[in-house]
């Protein structure tokens, strides 16, 4: 069989939902904006591309047409090259990149694009349209199956004894280590800069204008962040008629609302041979699990111990880990459940910090694991996260 291996990346800065520079940003052009730049840097003819694949949570574009097909327009790929969108929550992004590499494997591709977006500012609403939107037959053999993520990490915190104290620490750690990366440049070799138009509501007028912007780094982490500063927001879940407070989620300890795009040049290893191109790594696998609808959060307990038996290591042999920062209060439980190194886990920060573009975070994780792997001269980069609905997604890839 085949090695698919990962040639390029690249990927927006990621801009604060509903008032960042991408609030009035359609998810089809921020993913055309990658998908060019990816395979710019690559180096290859656009015609090339097989298939142009993407990950979105909620798809936006003109009745949720194919996501995939509309950033390959967007992007520049002629009309020969088809387009798929994918949806698994969270995980979209690295289930785009998992397909398309499969397919190289598999001998059906040569070459695609894979990634995820999200435009949360221009999808995302208040109010949500109630009708059949929750299925009684499910509902009826899972009452929780549609509990709000925020509700889960309320349940996960409190199950499994997670303090608000360790969170809150933990979120300090993100939000430092976000920033110092920022400092020394770490994202700059991912990050392509976007020139955007964003709109500015006025609360006293009630009037919106618009003034252009350039996106050019992640706008969400806040580097002068002090653990008293976590410790005094209060938790923000609330349920029903009846106020029910949460006693743990905070605005500080969650992951950020994001708009954003990554996408990633997958081929087959001796295709890029013979280009001449240098690898960034080489995908090996994938791993998927379920879990209790109500403790979502910690899917990727059950999904890394499956990917690292099936490939035959520990989590010891794993140099880094982007386990997705979607409530700190998971990510611990999954950090000390499986034993996983500190040091080598989100060693620059994640979306508590960084932001959380649901699809698109997937694809982001992957492209910055294989660059500070390459970096830190590691062998094996795992990719996990866990997923609205009670799943969890573990990736395999060597770093080349």
């Amino acid at each position: 069989m085949r090695d698919a291996v990962i040639v390029s990346t690249a990927r927006t800065g990621l801009a604060k939902s509903f008032r960042g520079g991408f609030n009035d940003t359609e998810a089809p052009a921020m993913g055309g904006h990658v998908v060019r730049a990816a395979v710019e840097r690559a180096g290859i003819d656009p015609a090339e591309v097989d298939d142009c694949i993407f990950g979105a949570a909620a798809q936006q574009g003109t009745q949720a047409y194919n996501i995939g097909r509309l950033c390959a327009i967007a992007g520049g790929l002629p009309e020969s090259v088809a387009g798929m969108s994918i949806e698994r929550q969270c995980s979209s992004g690295l289930m785009s990149i998992a397909t398309a590499a499969k397919s190289i494997m598999c001998n059906e591709y040569d070459v695609a694009v894979a990634g995820g977006v999200e435009s949360i500012s221009l999808v995302q609403t208040k109010h949500k349209n109630s009708y059949r939107n929750v299925s009684k037959t499910v509902s009826a053999i899972d009452p929780t199956a549609y509990m709000a993520m925020i509700e889960t990490a309320e349940v996960v915190a409190e199950r499994y004894g997670i303090s608000r104290e360790a969170q809150d620490e933990y979120s300090l750690q993100s939000q430092q280590r976000t920033a110092a990366a920022q400092k020394a440049g770490v994202f700059d070799d991912e990050i392509v800069a976007m020139n955007t138009t964003r709109a500015v509501f006025n609360k006293e007028t009630k009037e919106t204008t618009y003034e252009d912007a350039v996106v050019d780094r992640d706008d969400c982490n806040r580097p002068s962040t002090t653990l008293e500063d976590l410790q005094k927001l209060e938790p923000v879940f609330k349920d029903g008629q009846v106020v029910k407070q949460g006693n743990f989620i905070t605005a500080g300890n969650a992951s950020q609302l994001s708009d954003g795009a990554s996408a990633s040049v997958l081929m087959d290893a001796e295709t890029a041979r013979k280009k001449g191109l240098s690898p960034l790594g080489i995908y090996r696998g994938l791993a998927v699990a379920g879990c209790k609808s109500d403790e979502m959060g910690i899917g990727p307990v059950f999904a890394i111990p499956k990917l690292l038996a099936r490939h035959g290591l520990s989590v010891d042999d794993i140099g880094l880990w982007e386990l997705n920062e979607a409530f700190a209060c998971q990510v611990i439980y999954c950090r000390d459940k499986l034993g996983i190194d500190n040091d080598r886990l989100n060693v620059n920060g994640g979306s508590i910090s960084i932001g959380h573009p649901f699809g698109m975070s997937g694809a982001r994780m992957v492209g910055h694991a294989l660059l500070e792997g390459r970096r830190r001269g590691v062998k094996y980069a795992v990719i996990t996260m866990c997923i609205g609905g009670g799943m969890g997604a573990a990736g395999l890839f060597e770093i080349a």
